[in-house]
């Protein structure tokens, strides 16, 4: 009998301040009929602050863009509805309003109507902006060699790599900077009516993931410091080559069993993300685990180390995800973070933060941070 599991991810209960779980239900639907199972879900605040601290920083930055996007660079206010919608609209004056020290409103005398510009200091950082998008270039390139690695036939519709475009930091014009400008490494191909983004060719020397660099750095620490003996730790986290980086929320206490079975799950070997998931059985324990790599990889990729879930959930071919892929997450809760703050559910990789801070951050990121910090106090992105 065949069986269907739907994830529903309660947004009341992860909204809820009185409460450091939220309850998951997952429904097994067959014949006969379904059944409901209940299962606790640990909030992680510090994550679901990320989605809050990012709010008016993003509107200050996409405030910026639209401005250095018009003719002498500075957008009659009149227009504003025209670039972000009427109910946006309302946001975009009050950030204006709010931060005079990034925003100038001029104009509105005579038959002159009323414009916004950036201020003479706004500018000065703004002009930054292109050295952090020189210092992106290499970093993106590799970026985008590696996800099309990672892919069953080294190729992605290209529509779906403009769809997470944002997530990998990719320029607008991304097809002519970047695709156009390195065809040694990138080509695009018309498949059955279809564009995608080819990989011209293969290097064995970036078949190497996040993790694995991470856990090459962690070794070479622990023979300086002396430590041969490598055993789980009560945080379950464990030292070897085919073992993740666990960062439980506060509110999860595993017992011994639960560490004993971890344990054996870290020490179980399993084949690369970027060997062709055609090879491996789906229903092959290793397979599986090796599915939590291309998802670690993925997320790895990306600037802030975290993306919508619906993007992710677009590339189930193109990588050979599993069809209960949000309770695949929810099973891996020590690794991957499912927030519902914001308009939508976003997957986190939880190693890549400290708190609410992303750990390492790419050279446009470190840009973004400078200018937003012009409206006087501390934000993080």
């Amino acid at each position: 009998m065949k069986r269907r599991s739907i994830v529903t991810l309660s947004s009341s209960a992860i909204r809820c301040k009185k409460s450091d779980f939220m309850v998951v239900s997952v429904r097994q639907i067959s014949n006969g009929g379904k059944r409901s199972k209940k299962k606790i879900y640990h909030r992680d605040y510090q994550l679901d602050k990320v989605m809050d601290l990012q709010k008016k920083p993003s509107l200050i930055l996409q405030l910026k863009s639209i401005i250095q996007s018009q003719n002498h660079q500075r957008l009659l206010l009149r227009d504003l509805e025209k670039e972000v919608g009427f109910v946006a609209k309302w946001n975009f004056m009050s950030i204006i309003e709010k931060y005079p020290s990034i925003f100038r409103v001029s104009g509105g005398c005579g038959k002159e109507f009323p414009f916004v510009t950036l201020t003479g200091k706004a500018e000065k950082v703004a002009r930054e902006e292109g050295e952090a998008r020189n210092l992106m270039e290499p970093i993106l390139v590799k970026n985008l060699r590696k996800l099309l690695m990672l892919s069953i036939d080294c190729r992605v519709p290209l529509e779906k790599v403009e769809f997470i475009g944002n997530e990998l930091g990719l320029p607008h014009d991304f097809k002519k900077s970047l695709i156009f400008k390195y065809p040694e490494y990138f080509s695009i191909k018309v498949i059955n009516g279809r564009a995608y983004l080819n990989l011209e060719n293969w290097d064995s020397s970036l078949a190497v993931t996040a993790r694995e660099e991470i856990f090459a750095r962690e070794r070479m620490l622990q023979s300086a410091g002396g430590q041969n003996k490598v055993r789980i730790t009560k945080d379950g986290n464990y030292l070897g080559p085919f073992a993740f980086k666990m960062c439980y929320a506060a509110g999860f206490r595993p017992n011994k069993s639960y560490l004993e079975e971890l344990e054996k799950w870290h020490k179980m070997e399993f084949p690369s993300p970027y060997l062709n998931a055609r090879r491996f059985e789906v229903a092959d324990p290793k397979t599986r685990k090796r599915v939590v790599a291309v998802l670690h990889e993925l997320l790895s990729l990306t600037m802030e180390k975290r993306m919508i879930s619906a993007k992710l959930d677009a590339f189930h071919s193109e990588y050979r995800l599993p069809s209960k892929l949000v309770l695949c997450l929810i099973k891996h809760h020590g690794i991957f973070y499912i927030t519902n703050k914001g308009a939508r559910s976003t997957v986190f990789l939880k190693e890549a933060y400290d708190g609410s801070n992303l750990v390492d951050k790419c050279p446009i990121l470190m840009f973004n941070d400078k200018f937003v910090a012009l409206s006087g106090r501390h934000v993080t992105l």
